[in-house]
């Protein structure tokens, strides 16, 4: 399998190229990759805890969806194996819906040969990620009074994983408090 690109070009959040053409099949992404994302709830959802972790985006960027599935089994793992499955909700909160492309640009003996330059540059569709914006939440963790120090380092593990600086707010019966 081939190694996935470094996300520093992919990283920034700014308005995707569509591509319009007179020609109908080149004007749209034909296919969607597999979202690596296994499940977007974990825990017990029907159950009403007191306290609501959420953890926050500082910026506005892209996140893949393999760092999110990875952000989200460091931090379920943690709370499984200390708390059981019945003493926390965690919600996964963006979507990745936005397919990232690349342009394959041929490299090697001859490659001026078999390379269409930036002619044809809309790009084969890569992975899929999803836009957050400064101040959404990407993780909620639900729990009660004495499990909220092992929820925040919880989340700290996710947001290690995550390639943005975030900032963990805990909400209370609807109240606000840092």
């Amino acid at each position: 399998m081939a190694r996935i690109r470094k996300f520093v070009s992919y990283r920034r959040l700014e308005r995707p190229y569509t591509r319009t053409s007179k020609y109908k099949g080149k004007s749209y992404i034909r296919m969607t990759p597999n979202i690596k994302i296994i499940g977007f709830e974990l825990g017990s959802p029907k159950k009403k805890f007191l306290y609501t972790l959420n953890l926050v985006s500082k910026d506005d960027l892209q996140i893949r969806d393999n760092a999110l599935e990875s952000a989200k089994q460091t931090s379920n793992k943690l709370l499984e194996s200390a708390l059981g499955v019945s003493s926390y909700f965690l919600k996964l909160k963006p979507y990745p819906h936005h397919v990232l492309r690349e342009n394959p640009l041929a490299s090697g003996a001859g490659a001026d040969r078999f390379s269409t330059g930036m002619q044809k540059a809309f790009g084969k569709p890569l992975g899929n990620a999803a836009r957050v914006k400064k101040g959404n939440v990407i993780f909620q963790l639900s729990v009660d009074r004495n499990n909220i120090k092992l929820a925040k380092q919880a989340l700290m593990r996710a947001s290690k994983k995550l390639p943005c600086s975030c900032s963990i707010q805990m909400v209370e019966n609807g109240i606000a408090s840092s």
